[in-house]
């Protein structure tokens, strides 16, 4: 019997994993693409038969309405329900699925719409009910989190006894020509990267502020970069499942153009989640803002460089010091020239069309409520190598490492 997929979210990330899934057709059967802006699915469904001569179904939903969601579930007969929507609808999307009996995939964990916090807490929470349905949910098949996560799990499974310390490293080198522009969501970029910034070491949560740590390291295939300390929702997950692990630390790439742009819009309460009043009207600074920048989709055509996105690891195997760094490095002008999109909606949607594949396929089973480090790295990094995100592994001597002083 065919299989029935059901993608949720018609953005950049959307457009990328209803794209791959078209060129993966055999596994994924009849594609329906759903979206709050219906005319987004339609564009990009047109794009998809264009390219690849599949057609997927196309349909108007409201993602924050359980009984919509159900209702849709229902009427396509899904499999699986693929969400690339807003990180505030993971919660309506796994209740849907729930209560359809239907396995569920995201790329990014729960956010507040009301308080810039990112946490697995109310994702795990309903582990219980999706065992008792006996369905799945894998959480955060992106690329940070996604395949940070694999490539942890990976560098466990082949490279070492025990990791002692993890440095997540996101490079995005590519330049779209406008003076200030978010690569994804502006809401969900700019939240994170103003909150405080936050590690784990010796068994505790460290709290920094924003963009208070610094270094310079110098990625494989585009050069030094400053890259800054963040709190991104891997690290909760990793710190669980990983054995040994002491510290372990995300960074990410800014340019001073980036970051003085950012600061000047903090400074004036542009990034305000709080309603404030405007000639009469209530509005949300950081929704209006939102509304000013292009859409990070239209970014695609015209966004050239590269990024790099990967993990740095020490610990010990067979009682010696090892270090090993694994990383993936992506062309923004071949991403578009593939799918129609730059590359870190590309980086984000290729993993999530490998989760679902995986899942689909029976290499990856579970019942309840997973994270991707819990599963045989094999099998995912052996399809990033085949689906376009081909990875590399560095070792290096024990204490070497690609920062520049």
């Amino acid at each position: 019997m065919s299989k029935k997929t059901l993608i949720v979210g018609a953005g950049g990330v959307g457009n990328v994993v209803a794209f791959k899934c078209a060129m993966n057709a055999d596994t994924f059967g009849d594609i329906t693409l759903a979206s709050r802006t219906l005319s987004k699915c339609n564009d990009i469904a047109d794009n998809v038969k264009m390219r690849t001569g599949i057609e997927i179904e196309t349909v108007q939903v409201d993602a924050d309405s359980v009984p919509e969601l159900i209702e849709l579930i229902t009427t396509t007969g899904a499999n699986i329900v693929i969400n690339v929507a807003l990180p505030y609808q993971d919660l309506t999307i796994m209740d849907a699925c729930q209560h359809c009996c239907v396995d569920y995939l995201d790329t990014a964990n729960y956010e507040h719409p009301d308080t810039a916090k990112f946490e697995y807490k109310e994702q795990w929470a309903r582990d219980e009910e999706f065992r008792k349905t006996n369905i799945m949910g894998l959480l955060g098949s992106g690329f940070d989190p996604g395949v940070t996560n694999v490539f942890c799990a990976y560098a466990q499974k082949h490279y070492f006894d025990e990791i002692h310390t993890i440095d997540i490293l996101d490079c995005n080198a590519g330049d779209h020509g406008y003076p200030f522009a978010t690569n994804f969501n502006p809401e969900i970029n700019l939240r994170e990267v103003s909150a405080k910034g936050r590690y784990w070491e010796n068994g505790e949560w460290i709290e920094t502020e924003p963009m208070a740590i610094k270094q310079v390291w110098d990625y494989p295939e585009i050069g030094p970069k400053d890259s800054y300390l963040l709190y991104h929702e891997e690290m909760e997950s990793l710190v669980k499942h990983i054995k040994g692990l002491k510290r372990i630390r995300f960074f990410m790439t800014f340019g001073e153009s980036y970051l003085t742009h950012m600061k000047c819009l903090e400074n004036v309460g542009m990034l305000g989640i709080k309603e404030v009043e405007h000639k009469g009207q209530k509005i949300i600074p950081m929704e209006f803002l939102a509304t000013l920048l292009p859409d990070p989709a239209s970014l695609g055509p015209r966004t050239k460089g590269k990024t790099n996105i990967g993990i740095f690891a020490k610990g010990i195997k067979d009682g010696k010091e090892r270090t090993v760094y694994i990383y993936q490095v992506s062309d923004h002008e071949q991403c578009y020239a593939e799918v129609m999109s730059q590359g870190v909606s590309y980086t984000t949607g290729v993993p999530a069309m490998i989760g679902a594949k995986l899942m689909l396929e029976g290499k990856w089973q579970g019942k309840g409520v997973f994270n991707l480090e819990e599963f045989d790295p094999d099998p995912f990094m052996e399809e990033l190598n085949v689906q376009g995100l081909p990875w590399k592994v560095m070792e290096l001597q024990a204490d070497e490492t690609r920062l520049v002083p």
